[in-house]
């Protein structure tokens, strides 16, 4: 028996000297970010900005890369990350919500929300409703009577389906009595703004932030919100959707953040969510270049992020089942 107790008592002491020795060594090489849509969309953008300052010593002293790995509204990445991803903290995730949580609750994929630990949020990136910049359609008003007069020919882009674009294209469709021609495209949002542009569809739903780039360069006319208030920051014009008369509310919000694997060591994950949120927060190298791309920010604690992705689910299983 003592002899038992004194090799309980070794093993334990083994595991736990592991455990400080690999978090004191975390990271000691790069980090790859596992971002699941496309080059050049607002995740892929904002990840590369929110990043780029992990090298510096007060953070992780390490870089992280991107790995895009896009397809079926971020189904393909956020499946790979939950059955294939090794969990040893070298290989994180972005997250998107709804998307993840909205898909999840929807089936047909092979992750929930318990399959990844939450680390911290970046950005909170409402969805809009655009038009190209030579669009007949002027106003929510436009668009609508146009819908409402040719059910199901309302051509609209979105970057997949039960992600944050869909879910305020099904609002709208509630709100209006009208039926819309949900597009969804391959590539994410970078893809589905370009459908609009390029006159492929009659409008779409996309991030403020791609929209308002787009909109500085002359490329798209943006006509609504889906949020509870207009962004004073970036689009004081653009009215809410529920200003002009459509009851739709904050649900399709974007948030994005980095989360890793289930199983990823607790050591590993409490040196990220000490020093990720700080990264997020350098005010000239990140904040400052976020605000330039019109990329909205709320850096969030993991707890916090726990407590919201919780929120979250429970209203999104309450919001799907009506639409």
């Amino acid at each position: 028996m003592k002899l038992f107790k004194s090799l309980a008592v070794g093993l334990a002491a083994t595991v736990l000297s592991v455990g400080v020795a690999q978090a004191d060594s975390y990271p000691d090489r790069p980090i790859g970010l596992v971002v699941s849509y496309g080059a050049g969309g607002a995740t892929d953008f904002q990840a590369r900005l929110v990043t780029q300052v992990a090298t510096n010593k007060e953070y992780l002293g390490q870089p992280m890369y991107i790995l895009n790995k896009p397809g079926a509204g971020g189904r393909v990445g956020w499946n790979w990350l939950a059955t294939e991803a090794d969990t040893d903290g070298y290989t994180v995730g972005a997250y998107n919500i709804p998307h993840f949580i909205a898909q999840s609750i929807k089936g047909g994929v092979k992750y929930s929300r318990d399959s990844f630990e939450p680390i911290a949020n970046w950005g909170e990136d409402p969805a809009v409703v655009i038009v190209g910049a030579d669009s007949q359609f002027n106003s929510m008003a436009d668009l609508l009577s146009f819908a409402k007069a040719n059910p199901g020919k309302l051509t609209t882009s979105g970057a997949g389906l039960f992600v944050g674009h869909h879910i305020a294209a099904l609002q709208i469709e509630k709100a209006c009595g009208c039926k819309l021609a949900y597009i969804p495209t391959k590539g994410g949002g970078a893809a589905a703004l370009k459908a609009v542009i390029a006159g492929d569809v009659l409008a779409g739903v996309n991030n403020l932030s791609d929209a308002y780039r787009a909109r500085k360069s002359g490329s798209v006319k943006i006509l609504g919100v889906a949020d509870l208030k207009r962004n004073e920051d970036f689009l004081p014009d653009v009215p809410t959707l529920r200003e002009t008369g459509l009851d739709v509310d904050n649900s399709s919000v974007n948030y994005r953040g980095i989360m890793v694997p289930k199983g990823t060591p607790q050591e590993v994950i409490d040196v990220l969510a000490a020093k990720v949120p700080e990264m997020f927060a350098n005010k000239k190298r990140v904040a400052k270049k976020m605000k330039a791309g019109g990329s909205p920010m709320n850096i969030m604690t993991r707890e916090e992020v726990q407590k919201m992705w919780a929120e979250r689910e429970e209203y999104l299983k309450e919001l799907l089942k009506g639409l």
